[in-house]
């Protein structure tokens, strides 16, 4: 008869093992939550983000600021503005578009952002200012998580005799805050929408 086979096994403390699976359930949770945030913001069709070009020699602007570069920015502001850098922490995207209205796009332009309005409303986004000035309007769209969790932002504003603003950012971010965003990126229409975000 050969030697019978050794083996060692490695006793577990049941109440560290109890432990460990507990933290990985919460980091779960947590990744799950952070997750349905951000699926939630970011499931606007990019058909309804793209506005319809004017003709060639008009003004049209596409900017999508995607999160490394958010980082990057964040990382450089830390030491020397640390509330801008935990603000531009909190921000997964930006998207901006800026077009000239003209005969050829403007009954077009203004389908387009009738069509967002409603998508926004019926999911739930949360109209939170709406502002009339002679021939320009504004409109701002929040979606939120929990009592005071927001999930991302959207800013029309139009001017029928010039140009249409779409603004779109995913993560948590007041619209008082957008005008940060426009000087940190050097971005004028949201430098302009904060100025009109401030004085509402």
């Amino acid at each position: 008869t050969g030697t019978p086979e050794r083996r060692n096994f490695q006793q577990t403390n049941p109440m560290k093992q109890l432990n460990q699976w507990m933290m990985c359930a919460s980091s779960l949770m947590l990744a799950l939550q952070l997750n349905a945030a951000e699926v939630a913001a970011d499931a606007l069709d990019p058909n309804l983000l793209k506005l319809t070009p004017p003709s060639a020699g008009q003004q049209y602007i596409e900017v999508n600021i995607r999160r490394n570069l958010i980082g990057l920015v964040a990382r450089a502001a830390e030491a020397q503005e640390p509330e801008i850098a935990h603000l531009l922490r909190e921000i997964r995207g930006v998207r901006v578009s800026v077009v000239g209205l003209d005969d050829r796009n403007r009954k077009d332009v203004l389908a387009q952002f009738a069509r967002l309005r409603e998508h926004l409303t019926s999911a739930d986004w949360d109209s939170v200012a709406t502002v009339r000035d002679g021939s320009e309007n504004v409109n701002v769209f929040l979606k939120t998580e929990g009592e005071e969790a927001i999930a991302g932002l959207v800013v029309q504003v139009i001017d029928t005799e010039g140009e249409a603003i779409l603004v779109s950012v995913i993560g948590n971010i007041r619209p008082e805050q957008i005008g940060l965003i426009g000087e940190r990126f050097n971005l004028e229409p949201l430098k302009k929408i904060g100025q009109q975000m401030e004085h509402r």
